[in-house]
């Protein structure tokens, strides 16, 4: 019989730990470039009437020399959604609303406008049905075929590990998906986003645990790379501009479209940790 409060359990150990891995990482690239930024963390608990163990996270914020703002959230919430909002998850509905929820979710805006912004979150689910999510998005001001290249070639090879369908399936949901209708425009240059990998019985499970993870170990792995290549290079004023404006489309993007940022706000979670995506500037012209 599958035990998912140990699945859940199993998940939430793996994105606490991976955020510990990262915050470190970008902590040290802030040294690397003279600053002593660290990441402030902040917990916080969830309140849902009725309920004796709702849950809550840890909200991640650093902001530095290299990362103009960075936040790292970890949470489990438990509970149950709104009978109008239930319908609309998968394995939900309003006669069974009940949900746990684990994971975790990042969002860096960069200092330099050639270093690429970049979004990555995973997460665990149980409704009727319990399953994986995910996905990273690179969203550079200023794109470089280079890294572009690099981002995609990273996560190709987390993917083709587990199933030769993977990548492209993914790419393309990731295209549909960071997409902003009222612009016409794409929010970045793209990445994997994957949803439903449901996991039925303990092999499932494994199988798409084991992929999630290496999800997470591609954003490691890559990122700190494609930052490190380019948080030295000199920018303009005309630089900077194109990034603020483009950040004006990022924050446009997670207000009007964004799953997470809905379910964050319908389950009663942390505002500063639902709105950490936003850019710490940007204008519209």
């Amino acid at each position: 019989m599958t035990d998912l409060t140990n699945q859940t359990e199993q998940a939430r150990n793996w994105f606490e730990a991976l955020r510990t891995r990262i915050c470190n990482e970008f902590e040290a690239i802030e040294r690397e470039a003279g600053s002593d930024a660290a990441f402030d963390f902040a917990e916080w608990h969830r309140e849902e009437e009725g309920n004796p163990d709702p849950g809550g996270g840890m909200r991640g914020l650093m902001k530095g020399r290299v990362f103009e703002k960075v936040g790292v959230n970890v949470s489990t919430v438990r509970g149950a959604f709104a009978p109008e909002f239930a319908g609309t998850i998968n394995g939900a509905s309003a006669d069974s609303p009940g949900f746990t929820a684990t994971g975790i979710s990042l969002v860096a805006h960069m200092a330099n406008p050639h270093v690429p912004a970049v979004h990555m979150n995973t997460r665990f689910l149980v409704t009727g049905k319990a399953w994986f999510g995910g996905g990273a998005d690179l969203n550079p001001p200023l794109p470089y075929a280079e890294d572009t290249e690099d981002f995609h070639a990273r996560f190709r090879a987390a993917c083709a590990a587990h199933n030769p369908t993977y990548y492209e399936r993914f790419r393309k949901w990731a295209d549909e998906y960071f997409y902003i209708p009222h612009r016409g425009v794409h929010r970045g240059v793209g990445g994997i986003f994957y949803d439903h990998l449901e996991c039925p019985d303990d092999a499932a499970f494994a199988r798409n645990f084991a992929f999630t993870k290496d999800v997470g170990e591609a954003f490691l792995d890559i990122y700190p790379k494609l930052v490190r290549r380019r948080m030295g290079s000199a920018f303009s004023d005309a630089d900077k501009l194109q990034q603020l404006e483009w950040r004006g489309r990022y924050a446009e993007f997670n207000l009007v479209y964004d799953r997470g940022t809905l379910f964050g706000l319908k389950t009663g979670g942390n505002i500063d940790a639902i709105l950490m995506s936003l850019p710490p500037e940007a204008v519209w012209t």
